[in-house]
């Protein structure tokens, strides 16, 4: 490697790239940018140009995961290993300028300061821009990532969306090639680093600069079903009801105070939602029959988690039987196992913030991100800067063009310490 300076970010280039590519949003709706929409290519032509003009060699990888290529000194005879940094550039409808997008541009940022500097690094650097880190229509989340990690299977590439499509072809619409799809699998990763915005309060509300991430918060989603019987809303007698309603709302302040205990017990970061329900038949003047309810759980312990969910089923019985019903279904329908992050970059990006005399704040991640998958075939760590607050997936998320510059800074000096190791 040579180095003649050391590499500094170029805050107001940063910046210029953010509103750039925020630019690229569907007319009267910013922002939004959703994966395999048109706009979505637009937005990897620009990223494609703009990581060609900083030297990285480009390519859309057989998952659809759009790559640009640094080649490190030792790359041809002993490579060392790949350092990667990146993270997405589609939202979710609404969405923000900064949730994955600023990942994405604080790495190029992060190269374009190598760049300047005279700084080649010791391992090749590759700088991602993940495909539809945000459920798609398709349903499904982190599709790149997943396909990086191997674990994008044939029930996944089946599932179809908009005019019947499925995942596969569009995957290879975009530029993938799923008939290759084995290829994306990656084994030669020495470290992945994310920078991501909190997408929640404390770090704004405590005034810290950066967040070192412990781990991503494993996700289970709970499907529950209770049934009674419907009825005349004014002629079936209160003492007569079996009122599915009253037996979900039972359950629910159950599970809430269950869930604060969980928060509470010193096992890591844990939460409970219930943010979709379904009364049937549906009637104002209808007793409801049934209640329908799915349950998002997220927990950095994998027991906690479970353990939760089986407190949950009996809550549901026993919320049933006190209101004359039944609990007529309880189904994990979906599980992501939490992400530790690892030890070794954690440190780096503590060191990397120390040495600039930049205060940090271990805490964990509650939302899903790529690292997720990334954790699964190589050490993996994020980054976050503040969010405003803690808004996220709106257009008033906001993230102070300082503090991304002191994000993409931390960032920068994290790969230059992983490229000694």
């Amino acid at each position: 490697m040579t180095r003649t300076m050391r590499p500094e970010i170029d805050a107001d280039r940063l910046w210029a790239d953010i509103e750039a590519l925020a630019a690229i949003t569907d007319p009267d709706r910013p922002y939004t940018r959703r994966s395999f929409s048109a706009r979505f290519l637009e937005g990897r032509d620009w990223l494609i140009r703009a990581f060609e003009a900083e030297g990285l060699a480009c390519r859309i990888d057989a998952a659809g995961n759009l790559i640009g290529r640094l080649e490190g000194t030792e790359a041809a005879a002993a490579d060392p290993g790949v350092l990667m940094t990146g993270s997405h550039s589609d939202t979710v409808p609404d969405g923000g300028r900064f949730d994955g997008i600023g990942g994405v541009l604080a790495g190029l940022a992060a190269i374009r300061a190598m760049r300047a500097a005279g700084y080649t690094p010791r391992h090749t650097i590759e700088l991602v821009d993940f495909l539809a880190e945000e459920p798609s229509e398709w349903g499904l989340s982190c599709v790149g990532s997943r396909g990086m990690a191997g674990a994008l299977g044939e029930k996944e590439l089946a599932l179809t969306g908009p005019g019947g499509e499925t995942l596969a072809d569009a995957i290879d619409r975009i530029g993938g090639n799923v008939a290759e799809l084995k290829s994306a699998r990656r084994d030669d990763i020495t470290g992945f680093v994310e920078l991501h915005i909190e997408q929640g309060p404390v770090l704004e509300a405590e005034g810290i600069a950066l967040g070192v991430v412990t781990g991503i918060a494993g996700i289970s989603r709970v499907k529950l079903a209770f049934e009674g019987e419907a009825g005349h809303a004014g002629t079936t007698l209160m003492s007569m009801r079996a009122d599915a309603s009253m037996a979900l709302a039972r359950f629910q302040l159950r599970m809430r105070d269950a869930a604060v205990a969980a928060a509470a017990a010193g096992r890591g970061h844990f939460v409970a939602t219930i943010g979709v329900v379904n009364i049937l038949p549906g009637g104002a003047n209808v007793v409801p029959g049934r209640t329908e309810a799915i349950i998002d759980i997220r927990a950095e312990d994998t027991a906690l988690m479970n353990e939760q969910v089986e407190l949950y089923r009996q809550f549901g019985e026993a919320a049933a039987e006190m209101e004359g019903c039944r609990l007529k279904s309880f189904e994990r329908i979906s599980n992501v196992a939490p992400a530790a992050c690892a030890p070794g970059l954690r440190a780096a990006i503590s060191q990397a913030a120390g040495e600039r005399q930049v205060s940090t704040r271990d805490l964990a991640s509650g939302a899903g991100h790529d690292t997720v998958f990334l954790s699964q075939v190589a050490p993996a760590a994020m980054i976050f800067v503040p969010s405003r607050k803690g808004q996220s997936h709106c257009p008033e998320e906001w993230t102070d063009p300082a503090q991304m510059a002191q994000g993409a800074t931390c960032l920068l000096d994290t790969l230059l310490l992983a490229d000694k190791a």
